[in-house]
């Protein structure tokens, strides 16, 4: 019975560490999420393409960014699409890991400008994204421009196929990142590599991803005869299981903590790790991981 009500306590916690990341940001309502209904129909004027969730029984979804006459840029009616999918995300219990990818050989060369005129930005559902309890990582095949580019920094790893190519060319149309891609960047890469990437808009091979610490894994091509693209998410899913290998419970607490310790302050990181270790302590994992004294192993 109390190690029933150990894990009941830590649900709760979990709730709180919630509370703290809403309160840092202060934009969320649980209500609506990030966007009003007038901005949503806004968004939804502007239609095209699609963005397609598949979660399977492994507990690693795919998020397919799907509109390859745009070069998968992203519609108005996607930005919705893609606050909801990550809200579905955010609720899946038995989830542990997210391949984020583009339809059709190519990443994503970010959005629809008429669509972007529409609103702001859809900054706030990648920082969704990336707060997600879910191991992510952006499977970059083709091109990733732009806002493109800008989605991979919202997932935790990035993995880059042979001929790919992250470039931020906001400078080449007068602008810089609103997507919330530049501070994440200068997490990922260094204050300096991010001024490089911006301000010369480089294009970022494979080689030069791994070199600044952009790439987390060059794939292999895929072998003659294979689906290129399901060869691809293949050695994705594969690479991904190293991290999302146990419990979805522990999985999601190891995410939780990290996220803590990198966007609170250091005495609400410390509470919310504290709360974190709550929802594990006494579970089924942890009783099983003390009864074959697997500390060591």
């Amino acid at each position: 019975m109390a190690p029933q009500m150990l894990v009941g306590g830590g649900l709760l916690r979990g709730a709180t560490w919630a509370r703290l990341l809403r309160r840092q940001s202060g934009v969320y309502s649980a209500s609506h999420g990030f966007w009003s209904e007038e901005i949503r129909e806004k968004l939804a004027a502007f239609p095209g393409g699609s963005v397609d969730l598949l979660k399977r029984e492994s507990g690693v979804a795919v998020l397919t960014v799907n509109n390859p006459t745009r070069m998968n840029a992203f519609s108005g009616s996607m930005m919705v699409e893609l606050e909801e999918r990550v809200g579905q995300l955010e609720g899946w219990t038995e989830g542990k890991g997210l391949i984020v990818r583009g339809a059709s050989g190519t990443f994503c060369s970010g959005s629809d400008l008429n669509a972007v005129r529409a609103i702001s930005n859809p900054q706030d559902a990648l920082t969704r994204l990336l707060r997600l309890p879910l191991i992510s990582v952006a499977l970059v095949e083709g091109r990733a421009l732009g806002g493109g580019a800008e989605l991979t920094t919202a997932c935790d790893f990035r993995l880059v196929a042979p001929g790919s190519v992250i470039q931020f060319v906001h400078k080449h149309m007068g602008l810089v990142p609103g997507w919330g891609g530049a501070a994440r960047l200068v997490h990922i890469v260094g204050s300096r590599s991010t001024l490089r990437l911006l301000g010369g808009a480089l294009k970022v091979d494979p080689e030069f991803g791994v070199q600044i610490g952009l790439a987390d894994g060059v794939l292999e091509a895929p072998c003659a005869g294979d689906s290129a693209g399901e060869g691809l998410l293949q050695q994705a899913e594969d690479w991904l299981g190293v991290y999302t290998r146990g419990p979805a419970q522990v999985v999601q607490a190891v995410k939780r903590v990290v996220v803590s310790g990198r966007e609170l302050p250091l005495d609400k990181a410390l509470m919310a790790e504290k709360d974190v270790f709550g929802t594990v302590w006494g579970g089924p994992a942890n009783l099983q991981a003390l009864a074959s004294k697997s500390k060591h192993k």
